[in-house]
C-alpha cells in the first residue's frame, strides 16, 4: 500500500480516453451515431488524475482506451510513463496502424504492461471491409515488432491481446484468430458482440435477448443444473451445449446465469471512466451521448458525468453523494428489464424507467447482460 493514503475501498481500474479522435472510419463505430466535438486530453487532466489516485490504495490499473485511438495523442507515451512510475499497471487498446517502431520503443521504455489490438477479420479483405483503411498485414507486423522489442528489453514482456467484435459477417473467421495470435504473440483473445449504432447493422447481431436470459427461472419443475469446471472438447461440447440451450436454470462454477445478467462489470469491480475533456463517468458506455439499436428499438443514450478534472479532485468526485448513491443503485440493480419486455416510451432513452429510477438507468445495458465486453 502506498504511504500516506486514505483507505477508499473500491476504486480499482480507471478507463482513460486520451483522445476521441481516430485514424480509421470503421463501419461499427460509435462515430456513426453521435454529434460530439473531438479533442485530446490536456496534460493537466492526466496529471490531476494520476495525482488524485494517490489517496486510493486499491487502484491498480489504468486502461487507455475510451472511444478513440490513443496513439493519436502526441504525449501518449508520457501518459503511460506517468502512470507506470506511480506503480500502476498500464493497458491500452489500439488499432495498431500508427504503431511505428519509434512509438513501440517509447511505449516499452515507458513501462506499458498490456497492448490489446482490435482485429475484426482474419484476412486483409475481411478486416478492411469492417475497418476501412486498416491493413491486417501492417497491423500484425507492427504488433509482432512491439512484442519482440518488449521481450528483448525485459524478463517480463508486455502482454499482447486481441479484441474481436463478432457479427454474422465475420464470426466464421473466429477459428483463424488462433494463427494470428501465434504470429503476434497474443496470450488472450477477447470476443465481444456488436452493438448496432446504425439501423443497417441490426441484422448483424448474434444474440437474442429473450426473457429467459433475464429471469432464468423457467418452470418450478425445472431442476437447477450445477456445472463444475470441465474441459470443453469433443466429448463434452455436444451434451453441455444441449443442457445450456434447453435448461433455463443452471449455474457454472457456482455462478447462476440469471445473476450474471444483472451484473455491472464496471461498478461492481470498482471502475471509473475519464473522458478526454476530464469528465468523470461511471463506465465507458456513458462517456458520450449516442444512439444505438437494441432489439429493434432505436435508443438515445445521454452521457453521464459526476464532475470534471482538474476543476474538482478525483476524491471529491468519487465521494460525491449523488455518485455514491448511483453506485449503490447499480449494485442492487433494481432497474426495469427494458431489453426483455420489448420496450415502451421510457425505454427509448436512459432518462428514467418504469421502476421509478432516475437518470441514468441501466436496465438496457448490454455490458451488464454479459453481451458486450471491454478489454
Amino acid at each position: 500500500m502506498r504511504q500516506g493514503v486514505v483507505h477508499m475501498g473500491e476504486l480499482n481500474k480507471i478507463y482513460v480516453e486520451p483522445t476521441n479522435r481516430c485514424n480509421l472510419t470503421c463501419v461499427t463505430c460509435i462515430r456513426n451515431a453521435w454529434e460530439e466535438p473531438f479533442g485530446d486530453m490536456d496534460w493537466s487532466v492526466c496529471q490531476a488524475l494520476i495525482d488524485g489516485l494517490e489517496v486510493f490504495p486499491g487502484s491498480k490499473t489504468v486502461a487507455f482506451a475510451g472511444l478513440g485511438e490513443p496513439l493519436l495523442h502526441e504525449r501518449f507515451p508520457e501518459m503511460v510513463r506517468l502512470a507506470h512510475e506511480r506503480g500502476l499497471r498500464t493497458e491500452m487498446t489500439s488499432n495498431a496502424m500508427l504503431l511505428t517502431p519509434l512509438l513501440a520503443e517509447r511505449l516499452v521504455d515507458a513501462g506499458l504492461d498490456q497492448f490489446t489490438v482490435s482485429i475484426d477479420g482474419a484476412s486483409d479483405e475481411a478486416h478492411g471491409a469492417i475497418r476501412p483503411g486498416a491493413s491486417l498485414e501492417a497491423i500484425t507486423t507492427n504488433v509482432r515488432a512491439l512484442q519482440r522489442l518488449s521481450a528483448e528489453a525485459s524478463e517480463t514482456p508486455l502482454r499482447i491481446g486481441i479484441e474481436f467484435v463478432a457479427m454474422k459477417r465475420n464470426v466464421h473467421q473466429l477459428p483463424s484468430l488462433r494463427e494470428i495470435a501465434w504470429r503476434i504473440g497474443a496470450s488472450f483473445i477477447l470476443v465481444t458482440n456488436l452493438l448496432p449504432y446504425t439501423a443497417e447493422l441490426q441484422d448483424e447481431i448474434l444474440y437474442n435477448l429473450g426473457p429467459i436470459s433475464y429471469e432464468g427461472e423457467g418452470s418450478p419443475d425445472d431442476p437447477l443444473w450445477i456445472l463444475p469446471h470441465m474441459d470443453w472438447n469433443r466429448d463434452t461440447q455436444g451434451p453441455l451445449a444441449r443442457v445450456m440451450r434447453l435448461q433455463p436454470k443452471w449455474s457454472f462454477l457456482d455462478i447462476r446465469m440469471n445473476q450474471r445478467s444483472n451484473h455491472c462489470p464496471f461498478v461492481m469491480t470498482g471502475s471509473v471512466a475519464v473522458a478526454w475533456d476530464g469528465r468523470i463517468s461511471p463506465c465507458p458506455a456513458l462517456l458520450h451521448s449516442y444512439r444505438c439499436f437494441i432489439r429493434g428499438r432505436k435508443k438515445e443514450f445521454r452521457r453521464c458525468e459526476f464532475g470534471r478534472l482538474p476543476e474538482h479532485s478525483l476524491l471529491e468526485i468519487w465521494t460525491d453523494p449523488e455518485y455514491t448513491a448511483f453506485r449503490g443503485r447499480v449494485r442492487a440493480f433494481d432497474f426495469s428489464p427494458c431489453s426483455d419486455c420489448g420496450g415502451c416510451d421510457l425505454s427509448e432513452q436512459n432518462e428514467k424507467d418504469c421502476f421509478g429510477n432516475s437518470f441514468p438507468v441501466c436496465g438496457d445495458c448490454l455490458w451488464a447482460r454479459g453481451v458486450l465486453r471491454c478489454a
